[in-house]
């Protein structure tokens, strides 16, 4: 959650954002590379967990009713916040010409699916989660014909789908929610392990993450599946090794999965023991709604008041993809940005203590639990 800010401060306020791709290596730098690169691994980890905490839910509640008309509610209420609340936060257009289908949207619709998965033992959610990580590559193989009805079904579920809607509307499906979905279950399987003891849960989760991460790496080389973009040989062997690591995100592919899941597991192995960081971590994860709400509308207000301050007015604002931000001219540059990201997580961490302990103190107040 704290790298996810640094991701969304770029998009918002770094001067080569509106024009350029951070991993387009024709244009790019090392270091805006990175800055984009790390980022990569919030959303999938996030949706993962929040399979695994969907799991430990229900088997605390230990009542299939219950969690079904739970994990239901959640999933509108939170398709409900991503065309609102959210979207107005990302694009800041009252007119909501852009409609944004991206991580919590996916995250909700894939709780409304898992209700229906329930039905099935934890093994075959997590086959079927697997199955979908493993294979839902492979529909941009299917040799479909140029105006297949299937393949136009199909599209907005597996890969990234714009549709115009007359007069000036437009839907963007970022987030295709099949592949989301099957991160999503296998998050929810993998809920098991962390019932484990200590010591074998640790050296699973480091054994499973050595494991993925190797098959990342095997894939990866051999350029054969797993990803759309191939990586190749560049001007210099640093580039060549950003061009391996440029692997996508939108859908999620086999190698993306693999190596950000990969790195999770081995986190997850040893992050109980880093006693130092895990108050200031566990403050943002206990309230992760609220942060991510909030931190979009300080972080696209701070946007306001750097194009303001660079000498542009009202009447230059351009909203819709541009965020509200003039066409050309404003932004600023990656050292100001790491700046403006941290100050950002430090502002939003007495505004989450404050909620976490408003939650505590008022367990009453059921509604709570959707924010």
């Amino acid at each position: 959650m704290i790298i996810m800010a640094l991701d969304h401060t770029r998009d918002l306020l770094h001067v080569s954002s509106l024009t350029q791709s951070p991993t387009d290596l024709a244009t790019t730098n090392p270091g805006l590379f990175f800055t984009r690169w790390i980022t990569h691994f919030c959303a999938p980890v996030f949706v993962f967990l929040a399979g695994t905490s969907a799991y430990l839910s229900y088997k605390k509640q230990n009542d299939p009713g219950t969690t079904r008309r739970f994990l239901l509610q959640r999933g509108i209420w939170l398709i409900v916040l991503e065309f609102t609340l959210v979207n107005f936060a990302i694009w800041f257009d009252l007119q909501f010409r852009t409609i944004t289908f991206q991580v919590i949207a996916a995250i909700g619709l894939s709780f409304i699916l898992l209700v229906l998965c329930l039905k099935f033992s934890t093994k075959t959610i997590g086959v079927i989660g697997a199955i979908i990580i493993f294979a839902h590559d492979l529909l941009p193989l299917i040799p479909f014909s140029k105006d297949s009805t299937l393949k136009a079904v199909l599209s907005p579920l597996f890969t990234l789908t714009v549709f115009p809607l007359p007069p000036h509307f437009t839907l963007l499906i970022s987030y295709p929610p099949i592949p989301w979905l099957g991160i999503l279950l296998t998050g929810f399987a993998a809920g098991k392990l962390f019932e484990l003891p200590e010591a074998e849960r640790k050296k699973t989760f480091l054994n499973i993450g050595l494991a993925a991460l190797a098959l990342f790496a095997v894939l990866r080389l051999s350029n054969f599946y797993g990803d759309p973009a191939k990586w190749s040989g560049q001007k210099n062997s640093l580039y060549t090794f950003l061009s391996f690591l440029n692997i996508s995100k939108y859908p999620p592919s086999l190698l993306f999965t693999l190596m950000t899941l990969g790195a999770m597991f081995i986190v997850l192995s040893f992050a109980e023991d880093i006693k130092i960081f895990s108050k200031i971590f566990i403050t943002y994860g206990e309230v992760p709604l609220f942060y991510f709400i909030v931190h979009f509308y300080v972080i696209h207000l701070l946007m306001f008041v750097m194009v303001f301050l660079q000498g542009y007015r009202w009447a230059d604002m351009t909203f819709g993809f541009n965020f509200g931000r003039p066409k050309t001219g404003s932004g600023v540059e990656l050292r100001a940005i790491y700046l403006t990201w941290l100050g950002v997580v430090a502002f939003m961490y007495p505004l989450c203590k404050w909620y976490g302990n408003y939650k505590v103190t008022h367990r009453e107040n059921k509604w709570l639990r959707f924010l």
